[in-house]
């Protein structure tokens, strides 16, 4: 069955290009909503009078059927061969009540149709997608809150650089994670206006109000520009890119978690459901839970590059190149979702070392500003104190000391000033961390209050969920 076939000589179809063509094996995933949104198109066919009652009611009768048949076999494409879904869903049709299913696209195109059934399932699967940071969010905020008072290194360019409190390191990766959240949600404010009645290109010629359809099909707005509107997949881009920017903040954690978990670290160990071994090496435990988020934020990351080249060079309006957008999205969509998912169940049964992660700080020097600022709080300018304890840091590297190691004698050669309070500061990472107390800082005091603020902001979000 071809829903164009008149125009074209019986018996002179390709199959290669029969095979190369179809996206049946792709949009059959829509088929729930391509029913929804047949259905309230028949009902407003029918109070446009354009059917009659009767034939409204037996299109809608055999639409229920075909409801009632796919719901409850997960399976029911097997099998079936069709170009697209929407030619299925016909010619299935057809078969529940005869030649009457003729009249089911009545003024309206596949290209109004997929763009709304691709609209209705990106604004269900956003809410999955939320759903899903609000697991990870709370995994994060869990853990940081068994661990409020656990001193970490805090590094940059991966060397070390200042004590923070692991609580505070947790809390930087949940406001990446708001913010994907807060991005998803204008990707949907956007996604929700109807299509419908655009017909191909030009708009419906037949007096169906088109804001009635709107609020049936549960959306807030009716899309103003017929010819936008069948062609329109910046809401895909936009979607992919949320979730590639998810994805990219879900490998920068997996990173993370991966360095501080080899033995080198130690801050932290995997449960072993989300780790696994060598087939050669027994005492091996891969973090592959994580190195497979890693590895599959690349594959979303092309999923909206894809998209992106997609759409760059189409004449408006609907062009065939648009089918290829699917199969990004409900990959992309996927991928984030059962990433995001297994991210928030290895953050939160993570083992957490407290004590690895305090003796770490006595590496590195951590304390350095710290002993600079003091030098400020003296009278010093920065600069001059900046110079002194680099110069201090240096003999330190050389010698093999640390600033706890230091004779006094040995500090004052390089430091005049130096004194007990100086050395206290220089062995104290807790110390360290304490003065850290303007807002958004890692004090203990100033992370409580982000704990405060993140456990609200969740509350929040869970009702909205």
């Amino acid at each position: 069955m071809k829903l164009w076939g008149g125009r074209f000589a019986p018996g002179q179809r390709d199959p290669e290009f029969e095979k190369f063509s179809e996206s049946f094996s792709v949009d059959q995933r829509l088929v729930l909503y391509d029913l929804q949104v047949n259905r309230a198109y028949v009902r407003e066919l029918g109070r446009a009078r354009v059917l009659a009652p009767r034939e409204a009611s037996q299109l809608i009768r055999g639409l229920d059927r075909i409801v009632h048949y796919v719901k409850p076999h997960p399976r029911w494409a097997r099998g079936q061969k069709a170009e697209d879904v929407h030619t299925w869903v016909e010619a299935r049709l057809e078969r529940e009540i005869g030649p009457l299913a003729g009249k089911l696209r009545t003024g309206r195109s596949r290209n109004d149709l997929v763009a709304t059934e691709t609209r209705l399932y990106l604004k269900s699967e956003i809410l999955n997608l939320e759903s899903a940071i609000v697991e990870l969010l709370d995994s994060l905020l869990a853990q940081s809150n068994r661990n409020k008072l656990a001193v970490l290194p805090g590094y940059t360019h991966l060397q070390p650089a200042q004590p923070i409190l692991f609580a505070h390191y947790l809390l930087a990766y949940f406001e990446m994670f708001l913010r994907d959240f807060g991005r998803l949600e204008d990707c949907r404010k956007r996604a929700d206006e109807l299509p419908m009645g655009a017909g191909a290109l030009a708009g419906a010629a037949y007096p169906i109000n088109r804001a009635r359809l709107a609020r049936e099909l549960g959306f807030a707005r009716v899309a103003r520009n017929s010819l936008d509107v069948t062609s329109d997949r910046d809401f895909v881009a936009e979607a992919l890119f949320a979730c590639a920017l998810t994805m990219t903040h879900s490998s920068r954690l997996a990173e993370d978690l991966i360095i501080y978990s080899s033995p080198g670290f130690g801050f932290v160990e995997l449960a072993d459901a989300y780790a696994t071994g060598s087939s050669l090496m027994p005492q091996k435990k891969n973090p592959d839970s994580l190195e497979l988020i890693r590895g599959k934020a690349a594959r979303v990351l092309s999923r909206v590059t894809g998209a992106l080249a997609l759409l760059k060079g189409l004449p408006l309006a609907y062009n065939r190149d648009m089918q290829e957008d699917k199969a990004a999205l409900f990959d992309g969509v996927d991928t984030t979702r059962q990433s995001l998912r297994i991210a928030a169940r290895v953050v939160g049964s993570l083992r957490v070392h407290r004590e690895r992660m305090r003796a770490a700080t006595a590496q590195g020097f951590l304390t350095a500003t710290d002993v600079a600022d003091e030098l400020v709080r003296r009278g010093v300018p920065f600069a001059q104190a900046h110079e002194q304890v680099g110069k201090l840091v240096r003999y330190c590297a050389a010698e093999g000391k640390t600033f706890a190691e230091l004779s006094l004698a040995e500090a004052r050669r390089l430091m005049p000033a130096w004194d007990a309070k100086l050395g206290a500061i220089s062995a104290s990472p807790e110390k360290a961390v304490g003065r850290r107390r303007a807002t958004g800082g890692t004090a203990p005091r100033e992370v409580a209050r982000q704990l405060r603020l993140a456990a609200n902001t969740l509350a929040s979000l869970r009702r909205r969920a």
